[in-house]
């Protein structure tokens, strides 16, 4: 493979009127509750057949703004009753580290419910990357081509390299296994440095990394970006993540992972008096817009949708009215309390 070169622009935020091409669909409702899950689930669960994964981050011990376990709970008992919360262990070393800490911490942070696959626990596999230019092909959990369809549920939010965690970091960092693949992504192979890749190299090597899991699920992937607790820092980062200061915005879902992930960044930048002006800056400083245009580039999906409101009968919106009356600042709501964090 010829040297690669990282593209440019990752620090520009591209406006709606200067995208072109095809547009998907993307579901959106404000209703951020399990009901509201459930409710956009049934709007993207005609490709999930057989056996299933929810690609979910079930986040380092006692992290406060992670998807409640009750909305996770309510989907999978009254929807996916047979399917099975995928996991890899992580490259850093903290609660997930190794297979024995990462059991220990789902068990506290109470994803008891149904079963939880650490996809690395027995060993790796290869994936082919069709088209990328940084890998032909990516490491991930050995177990993870056994799943015939994958929903990818992700918490939307900042990230401290990334930019933002959408659909596409859940997948290209989570489903890379803890040593080989999370390597592939973030090691500088010249230097040595684990953490040597930064800016668009990083973008583009998530993408791919998530090219790779995606082609193999093929037309049975879907994918829900729930908008809420919205910290610039991951859920890696825990109980040590910046405060949440972006206000809550409501739960998205699509069959195009580009869409899915495009439309929360168009919500975030349409906030009323720059409501959502710490995650843009976190965003643009990290040139996490490289994200997108990439996918865009590889073919992973389409930046333009058409955004469908399922608060007003399905009523076509725009990002702007679909926040109109989102005011500035994080309100916590009652899965916040200190007894509904650990349901």
């Amino acid at each position: 493979m010829a040297e690669a070169r990282p593209g440019t622009g990752g620090e520009r935020y591209v406006p709606i009127d200067k995208r072109s091409g095809e547009k998907s669909v993307v579901y959106f409702t404000r209703d951020l509750s399990p009901e509201g899950l459930v409710k956009i689930y049934d709007k993207v669960n005609a490709t999930l057949v057989g056996k299933t994964a929810i690609k979910l981050h079930t986040g380092e011990r006692n992290g406060p703004n992670i998807i409640p376990r009750s909305w996770v709970k309510e989907l999978v008992e009254t929807r996916l009753p047979n399917a099975t919360i995928i996991e890899t262990n992580t490259y850093y070393d903290g609660d997930r580290y190794t297979t024995e800490k990462h059991k220990q911490t789902l068990e506290i942070n109470g994803w008891d419910f149904c079963p939880v696959d650490i996809t690395d626990e027995d060993g790796t596999v290869m994936l082919p990357v069709p088209g990328g230019k940084w890998f032909s092909e990516i490491s991930v959990g050995s177990h993870l081509p056994s799943y015939e369809s994958m929903l990818t549920l992700t918490h939307f939010k900042g990230h401290v390299i990334g930019g933002f965690g959408g659909s596409n970091k859940n997948i290209g960092i989570g489903c890379a296994d803890g040593r080989i693949g999370k390597g592939q992504i973030h090691a500088d192979e010249k230097t040595g440095d684990m953490w040597g890749i930064e800016q668009e190299t990083l973008m583009e090597r998530i993408c791919e990394s998530t090219l790779g899991s995606i082609t193999h699920f093929g037309e049975h992937n879907a994918f829900i970006n729930v908008m809420r607790n919205m910290s610039v820092n991951c859920d890696c980062e825990g109980l040590n993540a910046a405060p949440v200061v972006t206000p809550d915005v409501g739960i998205l879902a699509s069959f195009d992972i580009l869409a899915v992930d495009q439309a929360c960044v168009d919500l975030i930048y349409a906030l009323p008096e720059h409501g959502g002006a710490a995650i843009e800056e976190r965003i643009e400083t990290r040139h996490g817009h490289r994200q997108l245009s990439y996918m865009k580039e590889l073919g992973m999906g389409n930046d333009l949708y058409t955004l469908i409101d399922l608060d007003n009968g399905e009523q076509e919106t725009t990002p702007e009215k679909a926040v109109a009356d989102i005011r500035p600042g994080w309100v916590p709501d009652k899965y916040n309390l200190p007894k509904a964090r650990m349901r």
